[in-house]
């Protein structure tokens, strides 16, 4: 397939993606000055996962005043994100580090430009409450859902977790399923042992699903904000996504100050059960920070283990693949947002 009718179908795929997912509305900007900003052309394409970014920003109403555009493109998991990025059809894509070190290994121009760190709750291997499998050990010989796909953060967690606990990697078959897929599997009884995370975890527990083993202290809990070159490459779109970032990050200051208001705003928002929710918002909240060498060394680690699994065919210089000019560290000030309707 030459490289042209490839880039075409990837754009066909997308769009679908988009209907079905229901996305891709355009945000107008809402400038509180009658002047115009020499912004006032540029348009940004953000990419997103399970609304995450998007239900925190409308939730503290971190948009309002902007004098750019922006538009929504929702995706339930990194690879058909990335793809997206790739194809030049998202100008930015938030996800955990493996999918990003994935999406750089096979080739996507862009940048980490910014960080959340958390405690790693959010991923998890999950069992039925009357299974026989009690212990990592006991996946031997068992079928293990991963989600998504090779290279995620849940598989990670159980390439770690099957080394710690003794057992061949050999010796246990994975398979690799999206996760709205797995959980509907799942539930059904179809799947012996599922490594997910997110909200997709939090479901699959608030309905009994037992843990076998959390990423604490196996996964690195980092979460990336990753942008494509072309965007960071346009002084015009770098200046609106310097915009943005910063307010992404008070958006999530917003919602660590109003826990309990941000699991309402977020069951609306995405139709689940608010004490689903809750569950999910009970794991953390982490700010949105500038990347530092800590980070890059953690993710660096992460890619070493893969290409000596042979899961990536070659290394990824992380530093290399770090934007760290395009977010400041400037004071951030929040405030009470009316409530989200």
């Amino acid at each position: 397939m030459s490289k042209h009718r490839w880039k075409s179908m990837v754009a066909l795929l997308w769009g679908a993606a988009l209907l079905i997912n229901g996305c891709g509305e355009s945000v107008e900007s809402k400038s509180t000055t009658a002047e115009r900003s020499d912004l006032s052309g540029v348009t940004l394409i953000l990419g997103d996962q399970a609304k995450g970014l998007r239900t925190v920003v409308e939730a503290a109403n971190a948009f309002e005043g902007i004098d750019y555009q922006v538009e929504w493109a929702n995706f339930q998991g990194a690879a058909p994100l990335f793809e997206a990025l790739r194809a030049g059809a998202v100008d930015l894509a938030p996800a955990g580090d493996t999918p990003v070190l994935a999406a750089a290994t096979g080739g996507t121009h862009m940048r980490i430009v910014a960080v959340r760190r958390s405690q790693s709750r959010g991923i998890a291997i999950l069992v039925p409450a009357d299974s026989t499998i009690h212990d990592v050990a006991d996946l031997k010989g068992r079928n293990v859902v991963v989600s998504s796909a090779r290279g995620s953060i849940s598989q990670y967690l159980l390439i770690r977790a099957l080394a710690n606990a003794g057992v061949d990697e050999k010796d246990v078959n994975v398979g690799f399923v999206l996760p709205t897929d797995a959980l509907s599997a799942f539930n059904a009884g179809k799947i012996e042992a599922w490594a997910t995370f997110g909200i997709y975890q939090a479901f699959a527990e608030q309905q009994g699903a037992r843990v076998l083993i959390t990423g604490e202290g196996i996964n690195t809990g980092l979460t990336f904000i990753t942008v494509s070159d072309e965007v960071l490459a346009d002084p015009l779109k770098r200046k609106a996504l310097s915009d943005v970032l910063q307010r992404f990050a008070r958006a999530f200051e917003w919602a660590r100050q109003n826990p309990d208001e941000y699991a309402r705003v977020f069951a609306k928002v995405n139709d689940i059960p608010l004490d689903v929710s809750k569950r999910l918002r009970s794991w953390g909240e982490e700010s949105l920070l500038p990347v530092e060498p800590r980070d890059v060394h953690a993710l660096q680690q992460v890619d070493d283990l893969f290409v000596d699994k042979k899961i990536f065919p070659h290394r990824v210089d992380v530093e290399k693949l770090t934007d760290t000019a395009v977010f400041s560290t400037a004071p951030l000030t929040v405030t009470q947002a009316e409530p989200a309707r």
